[in-house]
């Protein structure tokens, strides 16, 4: 079975060597309107996604509800629990600052577009991948400043609800309604060119990571990460996948799920999207000097999700016969 690298994952690291030479284009202090030109195509990328969003199939996917809340649980509560228990062992402001990157990467949505692709790959159930996919976005937009807004104001960081809502209101949730709205007349060329909309996405992702980057670099906030606390993070990283994808099929199994709805709940319960969490991390900590530790793990774990749920899914695509149990990782 062939592996291939994955090229979003790959601009990610060209950009943090960038912003890592060449800093000063990103420092709070420069000329080029990063800001601005994220925040423009934050609300574009979310006026797209609600021209590319099916009503008619969100209504369709709405039958199969264990299913469904079995995906949102393990996105929204089994996550933030497993790394809400290791607060207590935190002893120092670095500790809780890696622990606060962990639990913002465990409180974020499930990602769209990769997993209907890795659910589709293990022969699952796409429609409700599709479904799944596609609600937890809105569901994260309300779920996750609730789960940070206490953590995030022990940091000293100004964290007011009224402002993070009026901002997700702003530059999200108007934008999908007014994409909704215009879904009409305007969503089968949101479709046709469904390609280059994904690149402009990925476009505004990369310069928002390389923004946060640029700006850590430049405080030098990285000087307290060794590779020793590198390699503790992706190993981190690893066991926090895996004790979400266990948990998951195992509550799946005790459910009496068939394969294709276990291959569903695990697939989508257990990825966590890097647009989301590069755009909450703008209106959740503002000028955080630490943004780029913040975002970390969420980098590691969208490199690490990809690689190892493709190689389940080629797995789950040989399974000799329907209704055969489905693997533990």
């Amino acid at each position: 079975m062939k592996i291939r690298f994955d090229g979003f994952v790959l601009s990610i690291i060209a950009v943090i060597g960038i912003a890592y030479i060449f800093p000063q284009w990103g420092a709070a202090d420069s000329r080029v309107p990063i800001d601005t030109i994220s925040a423009i195509g934050i609300s574009l990328i979310f006026f797209f996604y609600g021209l590319k969003l099916s009503p008619s199939k969100l209504k369709a996917g709405l039958k199969n509800w264990k299913l469904h809340l079995l995906v949102q649980a393990s996105t929204f509560l089994i996550f933030p629990l497993i790394v809400l228990a290791f607060y207590p062992l935190m002893q120092n402001a670095e500790q809780q600052t890696l622990w606060l990157a962990f639990f913002f990467l465990a409180a974020l949505p499930s990602t769209v577009s990769s997993s209907v692709v890795m659910v589709s790959m293990a022969k699952g159930n796409i429609p409700a991948a599709i479904f799944n996919a596609s609600i937890s976005g809105i569901i994260g937009i309300l779920i996750t400043p609730l789960w940070m807004g206490p953590f995030v104001q022990e940091t000293g960081t100004d964290f007011d609800f009224a402002v993070i809502y009026s901002k997700l209101i702003l530059q999200i949730i108007l934008p999908v309604i007014l994409g909704l709205f215009l879904q009409r007349f305007l969503g089968m060329l949101a479709q046709k060119y469904n390609s280059y909309l994904s690149l402009f996405d990925k476009s505004i992702i990369l310069l928002i990571i390389y923004k946060s980057f640029a700006e850590s670099f430049e405080e030098n906030i990285f000087g307290v990460v060794s590779f020793l606390d590198l390699g503790i993070l992706f190993v981190a990283v690893l066991g926090l996948f895996y004790l979400a994808f266990f948990l998951t099929g195992f509550v799946a199994k005790k459910l009496k799920f068939n394969t294709e709805d276990q291959i569903t709940a695990q697939f989508c319960g257990t990825k966590k999207s890097l647009v989301h969490g590069t755009v909450f991390s703008k209106i959740l900590f503002g000028n955080m000097a630490s943004i780029g530790i913040i975002l970390l793990p969420l980098m590691i774990f969208h490199a690490t999700q990809i690689l190892i749920l493709s190689i389940i899914a080629g797995i789950r695509a040989t399974r000799p016969e329907e209704g055969e149990p489905i693997v533990e990782a």
